[in-house]
């Protein structure tokens, strides 16, 4: 069940025009210069772009894997615990990410709707 950020890592840089960076002195990844996730100080845990609606489901869905600090309680990122989690919800969570962070025009040139609400 469980995803580690390796293999979080190769999702997340398969995907379109994302480059590995460093964020706080931890691997992010950006899409354009522009923050998507990142690993967390503690190594086992990545922190996610997202919407405010899909983060109250994650949180409701997937409540071993997902939860939110209070630094990010006022900011639409969740966290994601890599040793409760496995590679399908990494994944979605991903492609979400990058789906939030892409320009409208990026959207377009690689078949990506827009993300939900």
């Amino acid at each position: 069940m469980a995803i580690d950020f390796a293999a979080f890592r190769a999702l997340a840089l398969a995907l379109p025009d994302v480059e590995e960076g460093s964020s706080y002195g931890t691997p992010a990844f950006k899409l354009r210069g522009k923050l998507m996730a990142r690993l967390k100080e503690d190594g086992g845990t990545v922190v996610l772009r997202t919407s405010w609606e899909q983060r109250e489901r994650l949180l409701v869905l997937h409540p071993r894997a997902c939860l939110v600090t209070d630094h990010y309680r006022a900011h639409p990122w969740v966290l994601l615990r890599l040793a409760a989690a496995g590679r399908p919800l990494a994944t979605a969570l991903l492609r979400q990410a990058w789906q939030l962070t892409a320009t409208p025009a990026l959207r377009r040139r690689h078949g990506v709707e827009p993300p939900p609400g």
